[in-house]
């Protein structure tokens, strides 16, 4: 049974089977760890150090975690082995809740767009391969879906499959794609994205921008630029800067955010194909590390399996029944 009663059915499933492996993984190697124990003592703990390790969380959450749970058998001296996935998920919860803002809180389980402006403009920013101009396009789906005027901006100007496959999606989708083509000014882009959605009265301007990572001196340059020509129609803009990770890749996602972090201020994060892996955890150490939101989470392939993130529906889906 789920923690929180907010999740439509279908969502709740899709979220489930995405994160199948991990919990599957995860499990499997819990039950090899507490196998003939029946309390919690330090054998089991290193045990879990390693599971956490392997799943992905990362070392420092997973010293906190460790932390945490030492503390309460140190309290409650005789604590049982039944009861230590049931603690895990409070500790994991409490992790997720302390990295969390009021955008993400529980209640926020569908696609919304923050009132006080119009239009919203979200700047998408990630390396090439973790599924950025798709996560755009499904945004875009999403937003669209529920009725909302959506303009995208193909920025990422020096690749022309980005700008091609963006096309493709707003094609897909039925919105408009300001694009300029390849080797172009990524600024004019966003400049043009953002005045054609001033223009038509958009709700939301989605701007994909450029994947790279091997100058980080020009990835900040580029960024900059970029911000201060959309800030001619919008000056507060933009409201969004939003990392894409790929889960799958594991503690090679944490690099990516910590590269990401120092060029330009993220704030907030959207995790992909957590379905193609064990690595589930990384959720959870990348939104301890760098406390910023996990906004969005990909658990499939259709346009359907991009979901809102709720921290305890992600819980309770990673250590549900197994």
């Amino acid at each position: 049974m789920a923690l929180f009663g907010l999740f439509s059915k279908d969502k709740k499933e899709t979220l489930d089977k995405g994160l199948e492996k991990s919990k599957q993984s995860f499990f499997e190697k819990m039950g090899k760890a507490i196998a003939g124990k029946a309390t919690v003592d330090e054998e089991v703990l290193d045990e879990l150090e390693q599971i956490l390790v392997t799943s992905d969380v990362g070392v420092d959450t997973m010293v906190k975690i460790i932390d945490r749970i030492e503390a309460r058998v140190a309290r409650d001296k005789y604590l049982n082995t039944s009861e230590l996935d049931r603690i895990l998920r409070e500790e994991i919860a409490a992790l997720l809740t302390e990295a969390d803002d009021s955008y993400t809180t529980t209640q926020a389980n569908d696609f919304r767009i923050p009132e006080g402006h119009q239009p919203h403009v979200i700047l998408v920013v990630g390396v090439n391969g973790v599924g950025k101009t798709t996560t755009i396009g499904k945004l875009a789906y999403q937003f669209k879906k529920k009725g909302k005027n959506v303009v995208l901006g193909a920025a990422d100007t020096f690749r022309a499959a980005a700008v091609d496959q963006l096309k493709l999606w707003g094609e897909r989708v039925d919105v408009p794609v300001v694009s300029h083509g390849m080797n172009t000014d990524p600024a004019s882009v966003a400049y043009d994205a953002v005045k054609q959605g001033v223009a038509q009265q958009a709700d939301l301007v989605i701007v994909d921008t450029a994947g790279r990572l091997h100058n980080k001196v020009n990835l900040m340059n580029e960024l900059s630029k970029i911000k201060r020509v959309i800030q001619k129609f919008v000056p507060e803009a933009p409201h969004e800067v939003l990392l894409v990770l790929d889960g799958s890749t594991g503690q090679n996602a944490f690099l990516q955010a910590r590269e990401f972090t120092k060029a330009t201020e993220v704030t907030a994060l959207a995790i992909t194909k957590l379905d193609g892996s064990a690595k589930g955890g990384v959720v959870i150490g990348i939104s301890d590390q760098f406390k910023i939101p996990v906004r969005y989470i990909g658990v499939g392939e259709k346009m359907e399996d991009l979901q809102v993130f709720n921290k305890m529906e992600f819980v309770d889906s990673l250590f549900g029944k197994n």
